[in-house]
Formats: C-alpha cells, structure tokens, sequence
C-alpha cells in the first residue's frame, strides 16, 4: 500500500513551522526522519492532510552541554547519539539504546524528537528519558517554551502530553554523577527487531542508590518499575526484588508472547542489569 495523496512544505525555521502548520490545519504532522510517520502512513493508518519537513530548521539539531544537563536537539539523528563524547561521558544510556535501535539506515535518519514524540512503548528511547529522568522541552505556536518532565510526558498507547499546535524542541538529561552507572538490556527475536521486553536503569552508584529500573515492551507505556526500583536502593534480596516487579508491571499477551512469557523475561533482564549496574564495567562510558 501507499499513502493516500496530502501536502508538503518545507519549513526553514521555528516561526515557520508554526505558521505553515496553522496554515494546514491541526492535524498536518511534523515530520524529520518519517521511519515510523511514513510507514503507518503507507499502512493508511493515519490521516494526514499534509506533512511539514523540518529537517532544515537548525535551531533544533545538536548535542550541548549546558551545566549540569546535557541538551539533545529535536532533530538529532541516533546515529549522533552513538558518536557524542558528551553522551559517552555523561549519559552512556543513550549510546547504549541507540545501538539496539533497528539497522544502521534508520538510525541515520531516525531522530531523537520522533521517537519521543510517537511515544512506542516498545521503543528504546523513551524508556531512557523516564530511566535518566529527563526534561522535554516543548514548543508552542506562541513562543513559549513548557518543560515536562518525562515520568509526565508519556501519557499511554502512543499518546502524549503535547497539546494542539506544540512540538519537542529538546530534551535536558541530568549529567550521570561520579560513579554513577548506566544499562540497558533487551531481548528481541531478531537483532534490529522491536524488543519484546526491555529494560533501562540507572544508580548513582554500586550500591544502587537512587536506582530507576524502566521496562519496555511491557505495558501502553515505558513503566517505571517503582517498587523495584526502591527495593534495589534498599538492598532487597532476589525473592523481595522478584515479588515487588510483579507488582509494577502488568503486560497483556499478544503475537510476541503470553504476559506470563513477558513477566519471566522481565525478571531475568532485571537480574541482569542489576548485576551490570555493580559492575564497574558500565560505569562512566558508553558500551
């Protein structure tokens, strides 16, 4: 199948964007890579009268420090994400999930603002930003700038906090502290394959202080593990940690496996990184 027929047009800058967007209507997308856009579009999944490119608007592209955060443009590719000494150093989590995302050909085009702002619960990068807890900066056709914080942000099934005629111009990662340690793990049944669970952490320390464990390919949306993300701060032992996931995960069964499958992974994936976050193997950089 392919798209049905709709608009296009190129937007050079923010104030842009806005004015063509308006001009379209509110249901018109925003579109930079497309790797998700364009295929529910050719699947007539989604009826959109017209797409806006904002590939050339270069406020939203680049990887900055800005003090105690690191601010990741809209538009940056997760190829970028691979090769940022800024994100090697200081959050090695994204290296690590843009590594696991699809084949080399969609990391080039895909981009940060598009993934986070179609919202997979299978996908890599949202599950990050809740783990990293992460700001989004948003946009709205006024000028005015809102920060949402991730745990916010993702709202269920593909669905979002963006309101009518507002777009992500950025988000602001939290610097990983010193001795701090970073992981994500998942479990596909191809390499490049969506995961049929994965899971995101991060603590301060070996210890596990101030750990945040989040599941995807588990629920409508990346899933704080909260329970066991406390019990992992607190020392729990294997039998506390196991009964406190299954208190925050419930997943539905579906082509990719039954819940009780997806229950099993979960667990095993979370003794896993829970043995890597001790490790000072994945401590300060990127794998």
């Amino acid at each position: 199948m392919k798209a049905a027929s709709l608009g296009y047009a190129r937007a050079t800058s923010l104030d842009e964007v806005f004015a063509l967007w308006r001009e379209a209507g509110e249901d018109a997308r925003l579109i930079a890579g497309g790797q998700s856009l364009v295929a529910s579009l050719n699947l007539r999944l989604s009826d959109v009268p017209a797409l806006i490119d904002i590939n050339h608007v270069e406020a939203l592209s680049g990887v900055n420090d800005r003090g105690d955060v690191v601010r990741i443009g809209a538009l940056t590719r997760h190829r970028d994400l691979l090769d940022s000494p800024l994100l090697a150093e200081h959050a090695p989590l994204l290296p690590q999930a843009a590594q696991q995302i699809a084949h080399p050909a969609i990391r080039t085009r895909g981009s940060v603002g598009g993934s986070l702002a179609y919202a997979d619960p299978a996908a890599e990068l949202p599950a990050c930003m809740v783990a990293l807890d992460a700001t989004l900066v948003l946009l709205g056709e006024d000028g005015a700038e809102r920060r949402v914080r991730s745990d916010d942000f993702f709202l269920g099934l593909f669905e979002t906090a963006l309101r009518p005629f507002e777009m992500i111009v950025a988000v602001e990662v939290p610097k990983c502290p010193s001795g701090g340690r970073q992981r994500l793990i998942e479990l596909s049944r191809r390499s490049g394959d969506y995961a049929l669970v994965g899971v995101a952490a991060c603590a301060a320390d070996a210890a596990l202080s101030r750990a945040r464990i989040v599941f995807f390919g588990v629920g409508e949306k990346a899933v704080l593990a909260a329970g066991a993300s406390r019990a992992a701060s607190d020392g729990a032992d294997e039998a506390a940690l196991h009964g406190a996931l299954m208190e925050d995960i419930d997943p539905m069964s579906d082509m990719n496996g039954t819940a009780a499958f997806k229950r099993h992974l979960a667990v095993v994936l979370l003794r896993r990184v829970l043995a890597d976050l001790r490790s000072d193997e994945w401590r300060g950089t990127a794998h």
